[in-house]
């Protein structure tokens, strides 16, 4: 006699949706500055022995309960682990070079920071998009804007960074023309959310920014040749 078939029926499984689930739990809903010099460490697969580290700005708890360390990288606010590139670099750890410690795992106290701060500041939830938090931009970080391709691009300093309950996050520029004290702080009516008026945006550290700025011309070929193909 064969074997019965089973009464169950075949268990079918919406990808869309098993996604759109992971992306939920990867939403950022809480920030916490980094203040004690702490960086990211990568790597560039055209340099494999050789290893960089840029300065964190922050740290973000995710909707499921895992922290991550995040820089501006290229267009955005970038946890550290979304970082995967053969042309810009891939994420190797976290270091603390006081001590010279390299690590993969946020800091224990980090993650219990943000853990509190959360429970502290819970918002309710609504139907539209809200903001939830600020942070002052602390490493001196300036964002490439670009409007369209007949336009001069323009270099500003980022003041802040703005987190929604969506999980978003934007950076916050100053129109200059509104400035009327300085230094610019958050909260100020000068300040705009910079996708509001930049459909493109590439975000810099001080230095390569100054770079820029000052038309290094190995720094202007490597821009080049960022932004070309999306040109």
């Amino acid at each position: 006699m064969g074997a019965s078939l089973s009464p169950r029926s075949a268990q079918v499984i919406d990808l869309d949706t098993v996604r759109q689930r992971h992306r939920a739990q990867q939403q950022l809903v809480r920030l916490a500055p980094e203040l004690d010099g702490l960086e990211m460490l990568y790597q560039l697969e055209t340099d494999a022995d050789t290893y960089y580290s840029i300065p964190l700005l922050a740290w973000g708890l995710n909707q499921d309960g895992g922290v991550v360390g995040l820089v501006p990288w290229m267009a955005t606010l970038t946890p550290c682990q979304h970082i995967d590139s053969r042309e810009n670099g891939h994420f190797v750890g976290y270091r603390d070079p006081e001590t010279e410690e390299i690590f993969t795992a946020p800091p224990e106290h980090k993650h219990d920071e943000l853990l509190a701060a959360a429970e502290y500041f819970e918002y309710e939830a609504s139907n539209g998009i809200t903001l939830t938090q600020q942070l002052p931009d602390t490493l001196g970080t300036h964002a490439l804007c670009m409007n369209t391709p007949d336009m001069p691009w323009q270099m500003k300093p980022v003041h802040g960074w703005s987190l929604y309950s969506d999980g978003s996050i934007d950076a916050l520029l100053a129109d200059e023309e509104e400035v009327t004290m300085t230094p610019v702080l958050l909260g100020d009516d000068c300040l705009y959310n910079a996708r509001a008026r930049h459909p493109r945006l590439y975000f810099f550290q001080r230095q390569i920014a100054h770079r820029i700025l000052e038309e290094d011309p190995a720094t202007l070929e490597a821009l080049s040749l960022m932004v070309m193909p999306s040109s």
